[in-house]
């Protein structure tokens, strides 16, 4: 199986990149994990303790869980999660299932600063984008798709989101093998990316898969 690991900060186009990637390689052929889903479950918490907690650290994801479900996927096996409402910061009730495929594209903000998950990629790709259109994109996107206000995006990107990015996500570009200057809908690079899996069938010409059947 070949792992795709695509970083970036928020707004910076990487679930574009990641969702652009899937459609061209058709989808059903690739297993698709975005690091969204492994936030952990706030609903034992007020409302107010939820407020104080930084999102944007490491520590607020399930990256254990997500490094044991991708060597699940590796071994063949159905890996389900809980969805995450980001506007509760609680697990939802819906089930998600992702079926083992040859592909395995795997997107987040942080994919890239933790070990393990690097050790596990087979290509790594940092999608990044000037600060100022993040931090617009985020603006529309919280407002539109989480319902929340202009302050609490304000203070959230002042308190937490810039200051861990500059902490855990700008630093872990270093480790790409791509990095991607002006967004997600980027064609050199996804021509790049099947142009690998198209050598790589020729390398290994007795792989299970045949990969140029996925152009």
């Amino acid at each position: 199986m070949v792992v795709i690991a695509i970083a970036g900060g928020s707004g910076s186009g990487k679930t574009t990149l990641a969702r652009t990637l899937e459609e061209r390689l058709k989808k059903n052929t690739v297993s698709y994990l975005t690091h969204d889903y492994y936030y952990k479950d706030r609903s034992n918490l007020s409302y107010e303790e939820k407020q104080k907690i930084n999102y944007d650290h490491p520590d607020s994801l399930d990256t254990k869980q997500l490094v044991e479900d991708i060597k699940k996927l590796k071994e063949k096996k159905n890996v389900t999660i809980n969805n995450y409402d980001f506007s509760t910061h609680c697990k939802t009730k819906e089930i998600i299932t992702i079926e083992p495929h040859n592909i395995i594209i795997v997107e987040g903000i942080l994919i890239l600063q933790n070990k393990e998950l690097r050790d596990l990629a087979d290509i790594k790709i940092f999608v990044d984008v000037n600060s100022d259109i993040r931090f617009i994109r985020r603006l529309k996107r919280d407002i539109m798709e989480r319902n929340r206000s202009y302050t609490s995006i304000i203070k959230q990107y002042m308190e937490t989101v810039k200051p861990m990015h500059e902490t855990f996500v700008e630093p872990s570009k270093i480790y790409a093998d791509i990095i991607i200057p002006h967004g997600g809908k980027n064609e050199k690079v996804l021509n790049m990316v099947l142009t690998f899996l198209t050598n790589k069938k020729k390398d290994h010409p007795n792989e299970k898969y045949n990969y140029n059947t996925y152009l």
